[in-house]
């Protein structure tokens, strides 16, 4: 039968019976301790390594390695200077257990862009690979598409509240996971319950923004994003066919993440992320996303495609 029937998302895979045990986060400022983990530590020039948080999945979550490996870039990149664009592979799981090497190859330092590759390295193989460029600011033409028109914030049930509801439904391994204080808030615009999916069209809105007050490096704000883009965008890809990662049936994956930043923008408040999946066949699944502020600017746009793999119960 090849692979057993599981759950694979942003790098990581369930897997009945093989199931790790949680370990929660801590009592302390999740937010703070999330921005130490994507900063890095510099080991020698252009090479930095990362330590993992382990969600209790046995592999790393692959906006982690996202957020991580642009971090890793822009300590390459002149200040002034600020991504406007990335192109990522998920090549290999991560090891929660083992640290991260993030190996930067300086492309190209023009005068007005700069362009890095970066590969995360674990156990002497290559786990992830991305090209960043990044900008000066310039002055040019401005247009986007509109902001959708949903309701706001206010008032929506955060996901943390929409698991409370369902714990009796969450499989024990997970529960204390997906009931701790995480440093991004959630809040769904019209939730589904992942434990019983439901035929929907390809979209849905979620609003999302850290905890906490971030610092006001843009650079942080950019590279906690990329760590929050990669959670819930393939999900659409399996509304029309009204399952989810949740499915025992199901075997889904990250295999490539593309985002684009258009303006600035702050993390620390509210912004509306629109998801929908375009197609779906041969086991993959494409899903784009629009990131809004509240004051409805365009600040970024993502494509990913991920394995969808459905193994019927025999």
């Amino acid at each position: 039968m090849g692979e057993r029937a599981g759950l694979y998302h942003g790098g990581v895979q369930f897997k009945p019976g093989e199931i790790t045990a949680m370990k929660a986060f801590s009592e302390g400022n999740v937010l703070e301790e999330l921005l130490q983990l994507l900063k890095l530590e510099k080991i020698e020039e252009n090479i930095f390594r990362g330590q993992s948080q382990d969600l209790g999945f046995g592999n790393v979550y692959g906006g982690q390695v996202l957020g991580q490996a642009l971090s890793a870039a822009y300590q390459t990149v002149p200040p002034e200077r600020r991504a406007h664009s990335l192109h990522a592979y998920f090549l290999r799981h991560g090891d929660v257990e083992k640290p991260i090497v993030y190996n930067v190859e300086c492309i190209r330092d023009g005068t007005s862009f700069t362009t890095r590759r970066v590969v995360a390295v674990q156990k002497s193989r290559a786990i992830f690979d991305m090209a960043a460029s990044f900008q000066i600011d310039e002055p040019g033409f401005d247009h986007q598409d509109e902001m959708p028109s949903v309701p706001g914030p206010e008032g929506l049930p955060s996901q943390l509240e929409l698991f409370n509801r369902i714990a009796d439904q969450i499989p024990i391994a997970f529960r204390e996971k997906c009931l701790c204080r995480l440093p991004i808030e959630i809040r769904a615009v019209d939730p589904m319950n992942p434990f019983a999916p439901e035929k929907r069209k390809p979209l849905k809105y979620n609003w999302v923004r850290a905890i906490d007050k971030m610092p006001d490096d843009p650079s942080a704000h950019q590279y906690l994003l990329a760590y929050a883009s990669d959670y819930g965008l393939m999900t659409t890809s399996l509304y029309p066919h009204a399952q989810s990662f949740w499915q025992p049936a199901m075997q889904a994956s990250s295999l490539d993440h593309a985002m684009w930043f258009h303006r600035l923008f702050r993390l620390d408040d509210w912004l509306l992320y629109e998801m929908q999946s375009p197609n779906a066949c041969n086991a993959r699944g494409l899903s784009y996303g629009k990131i809004f502020n509240r004051q409805g600017l365009l600040v970024a746009t993502l494509m990913q495609e991920g394995l969808i793999r459905y193994r019927a119960p025999s």
